[in-house]
């Protein structure tokens, strides 16, 4: 039987590739600068699949009318801001992403970066290699013992924050559009979105992004923290408006940020986030290990072989048009 036509237009996980290769003529860009759009329009007119990453590639109107065969797309992450699902949903071609697989290491990265911003491990390392260890002393951190966390989306990447937490002695509380029936087993407790912004001692955002919740966390937002308040967004960058965020770091109101995602992104190395000291910013890396980004891949390619082969795709977004 002849194979299968995909398209991946990003670099491509081996263990992924080999799944692929044996059921796919694949055609994969794996340079570092982003494919031409001119390019990806030559080699996706004659594809029935494609294997996307979400980085660069947008999967839209203007994409899918150069691509008249596509009969499935795979994505290998958990977002999907890239996506227009209306768009594909009309052509009749299913699109997955990666949920769950994700979850406990950007837990780990979240947690992580909530735990250094707090006792200022990087900042401590920073001192170490400039050669202050004896000439001045570090500004002290604070405890996490006995305080409060306040997770704003209480998923299952929330839920796994909540265990690290608890286990560091903090109190755990949570909003959800939605109260989660399981609360006394998570041993967390459900609070209205400003009572969780006025009694938290650090915030960390957990919620997906949707066009209605860009810029949710802004100045009124930051207004109702605690002057002592830790914020966390390891979500996505577009929840919180950045100069809102600055004001709110650099007069004050807020203690300090530790962000893993960014609005823009990547923040340009002038950016004004960058010149205060009270802020901690990682490089978008809550899923950026290797154990996990093999997981999201292979279920991605799990995924496409199953659309290719008009099995219904086990995490597909926009069901009306899965395969039966």
């Amino acid at each position: 039987m002849p194979k299968h036509r995909v398209v991946v237009p990003t670099n491509i996980r081996p263990v992924a590739r080999e799944m692929l290769a044996k059921h796919c003529e694949l055609k994969i860009w794996d340079k570092r600068e982003p494919i031409s759009l001119e390019l990806l329009y030559d080699w996706i007119k004659d594809a029935d699949g494609l294997f996307n990453t979400g980085h660069g590639v947008k999967v839209d109107s203007a994409l899918l009318v150069h691509a008249p065969n596509l009969r499935v797309i795979a994505q290998a992450a958990a977002g999907y801001e890239n996506a227009d699902l209306a768009a594909c949903s009309k052509r009749g071609i299913p699109f997955s992403n990666t949920p769950g697989v994700l979850a406990e290491a950007t837990a780990d990265l979240t947690f992580g970066i909530l735990l250094s911003a707090a006792r200022r491990i990087h900042e401590g390392w920073n001192w170490v290699l400039s050669g202050k260890w004896e000439q001045a002393e570090l500004p002290f951190g604070v405890d996490l013992f006995g305080k409060t966390l306040g997770i704003v989306g209480m998923g299952r990447i929330g839920s796994a924050v909540a265990r690290r937490a608890q286990t560091s002695g903090m109190k755990v509380i949570y909003h959800n559009r939605t109260r989660r029936q399981d609360d006394g087993i998570l041993k967390v407790t459900y609070a209205a979105f400003d009572d969780l912004l006025a009694s938290a001692d650090f915030i960390v955002v957990m919620l997906p992004f949707s066009p209605e919740r860009r810029g949710m966390f802004g100045a009124a937002q930051f207004a109702k923290m605690k002057t002592s308040a830790y914020f966390v967004n390891a979500a996505r960058g577009g929840l919180v408006d950045t100069d809102a965020l600055y004001d709110a770091l650099h007069s004050g109101k807020i203690a300090y940020a530790a962000l893993d995602v960014t609005d823009p992104e990547p923040l340009p190395a002038r950016h004004r986030l960058l010149t205060l000291n009270n802020i901690l910013v990682t490089p978008h890396i809550g899923s950026a290990t290797d154990e996990t980004r093999d997981a999201m891949a292979c279920l991605a390619a799990e995924n496409l072989l199953a659309g290719l082969a008009g099995k219904p795709m086990p995490t597909c977004l926009n069901q009306e048009v899965n395969f039966r």
